[in-house]
């Protein structure tokens, strides 16, 4: 990732692709399984599906406990977005009117496989890098480009791991 100078306030984006050899819908049921996900995070510890949900479709909420090393432990309710099986998974993460981040997977069939993607965006809601800019404002460029970085390569590692367990 290229130095942009994004502030957070620039709702500014990362996203990472890959080609897996399998069909979209051995793909979906992989990225649409959200029990997977914390074994493919080193941040996300746990997730559930609330309100008797038992899988995605807009309006269903999930609630993730995470944990990085300088900003603790917390937990966020996130609220699917977009939903449309073998093509596309969104979810906002707390308030979907002003989500402190936004996170998509893209599914579209190509060359005898799926051409899958994973994209977020920061803001424009509070979160807990707000807390960190609040506190340092002269730095705010340099912690979302920093968080954006930790994001491309959490992108980068889930995706792998999505097209071995849907390549296997």
């Amino acid at each position: 990732m290229e130095w942009t100078g994004a502030r957070y306030a620039d709702k500014p984006t990362v996203e990472g692709r890959t080609w897996i050899d399998a069909p979209p819908e051995r793909v979906w049921a992989v990225v649409s399984d959200i029990a997977l996900m914390p074994a493919m995070s080193r941040e996300l510890q746990s997730v559930e599906w609330l309100d008797g949900a038992d899988g995605p479709s807009v309006g269903a909420r999930f609630v993730g406990h995470s944990r990085h090393e300088a900003f603790g432990e917390w937990s966020t309710t996130s609220h699917v977005i977009e939903c449309e099986p073998d093509a596309v998974l969104a979810w906002a993460v707390e308030d979907p009117a002003a989500p402190a981040a936004i996170w998509r997977f893209r599914l579209r069939s190509r060359g005898g496989g799926t051409e899958l993607s994973e994209w977020m965006q920061l803001g424009p809601g509070r979160s807990g890098l707000s807390v960190a800019i609040d506190t340092m404002p002269d730095k705010e460029q340099k912690i979302v480009f920093v968080r954006l970085r930790e994001f491309e390569r959490g992108i980068a590692s889930t995706l792998e791991q999505i097209k071995k367990r849907a390549e296997a």
